[in-house]
């Protein structure tokens, strides 16, 4: 790559911090080691080293969107303030090239004391913005941050909402070359957040480059062409970002599933608890599963708990699946056994497909559809289709009724959380679901 072409470059970067156990360490490295040079003996440390970030190094061209992704302590804001020259790396070398318009910590850089247009100039004139350009800007920054009376209060009366309105109408106002976004847009309303990102895709038409981090893999993939993975301060993947962010979430998804089977088996089990679906992090990505439930659902009620046996997402040949691509033929497989004392001639079994908010997107029992069931004790339903869910994360219900009452179930047992799993597609979707839809043109 040509560097007039390059906006970023960053070359083998490493930042270590000293973690002390006790203030008084503090003191002592700075005192003892010193004392003990002088009469020729080692010296010690009174800290240990915290490596947030590895030898790391990439390079971003001009009027490219790049997301970074990452766990939770990954080195994601570390890299970032480096990255913006608010913390000095411990080894390599960070180069910019353009104006840097940077939304990292809630409020960074902003004075409390003063009001927020007095911070809108103090911010532009530390990004070297001209100031009566700032100030002829002043009227749009307030319309899109929407402060109203407030921007001429002390910005420490505000709240997290305001204080991320106030930065980002700064950011956005100041002409930025290089925009970098760090988790800005995770507090605010819904509305404001949409009006962020279109603002966004704007300075991205303009030409802008911008590095982008969000735990929302869904928002990545919209707004990026590349994303770099970092885990535990080193670069994992750099390169296209739906293969990258799709062995991302994988990872995020087995580990979250092994963390609570270990919390699972670290308490003591409830009375009536059932059997969860075996040990996680002992598979690789994609692979199959046992059928069964998971020991941790959402809610477990009903009068007959424990006619459901077991409950899964699996794929076409009914192993069950962590994750399922999109467009992949999936089965929904419910194993039950009915006692003698459910009558069986309003009996229904039905499966539902929520988001992690609870949201039923998919609902299906075998009451509206007129499958009759047997009659025998045990029996399994097999519900089939293909998967039309974008990227995300979700989660089975299953649930055994009594549907007498159209209207109204009764319910035998209803599992919320008997699987937890995952869809990937290697396609830029939108909304929550992406059937296969006809389309025509005729001519008026």
């Amino acid at each position: 790559m040509s560097s007039n072409d390059v906006a970023i470059r960053v070359s083998h970067l490493s930042k270590c911090y000293e973690i002390y156990a006790a203030p008084r360490d503090r003191l002592k490295q700075f005192i003892v080691p010193r004392l003990l040079r002088l009469i020729g003996k080692p010296a010690r440390r009174y800290f240990r080293e915290f490596w947030a970030l590895r030898d790391v190094s990439f390079e971003v061209k001009k009027g490219e969107t790049v997301g970074i992704i990452g766990r939770n302590g990954s080195g994601k804001s570390t890299l970032l303030q480096i990255i913006c020259g608010t913390v000095a790396p411990t080894q390599g070398t960070v180069s910019t090239h353009g104006r840097v318009a940077a939304l990292l910590e809630l409020g960074a850089g902003f004075n409390t004391e003063f009001t927020g247009r007095e911070n809108v100039l103090l911010t532009a004139a530390i990004l070297g913005f001209p100031q009566e350009s700032m100030q002829a800007r002043m009227n749009e920054v307030l319309a899109f941050s929407e402060l109203g009376d407030f921007i001429d209060q002390p910005v420490k009366t505000y709240s997290s909402g305001m204080h991320a309105r106030l930065a980002f109408s700064i950011a956005i106002h100041v002409d930025p070359e290089i925009l970098i976004v760090d988790e800005a847009l995770s507090v605010g309303d819904a509305r404001f957040v949409a009006k962020c990102m279109r603002r966004i895709k704007e300075i991205q038409e303009r030409g802008a480059t911008i590095l982008f981090v969000s735990h929302d893999v869904g928002s990545v993939r919209t707004l990026c062409q590349r994303a770099i993975w970092l885990d535990s301060g080193k670069l994992v993947e750099d390169g296209d970002v739906f293969p990258i962010s799709g062995r991302y979430m994988e990872m995020m998804f087995r580990d979250e599933v092994a963390a609570e089977q270990g919390q699972a088996k670290a308490a003591e089990a409830p009375a009536g608890s059932v059997a969860h679906s075996g040990d996680a992090a002992a598979t690789p990505a994609g692979a199959p599963t046992a059928h069964g439930l998971d020991a941790r659902p959402v809610t477990h009620w009903g009068s007959h708990r424990g006619v459901i046996l077991a409950a899964s997402v699996c794929d076409a040949n009914g192993m069950r699946r962590d994750t399922i691509g999109w467009g992949e033929p999936m089965e929904i497989l419910i194993d039950v056994r009915i006692p003698p004392d459910i009558p069986r001639e309003h009996l229904s079994l039905a499966f539902s497909i929520k988001d992690l908010k609870g949201t039923d997107l998919l609902v299906s029992t075998t009451h509206d559809a007129g499958t009759a069931l047997p009659g025998s004790e045990c029996f399994r339903v097999r519900f089939r289709m293909d998967n039309q869910l974008v990227t995300g994360k979700y989660l089975l219900v299953a649930a055994v009724e009594n549907r007498e009452h159209s209207n109204v179930a009764h319910y035998y047992e209803y599992f919320e959380g008997a699987h937890y799993f995952s869809s990937l597609a290697d396609q830029r979707f939108f909304g929550i679901f992406q059937p296969a839809v006809q389309q025509s043109v005729q001519e008026a």
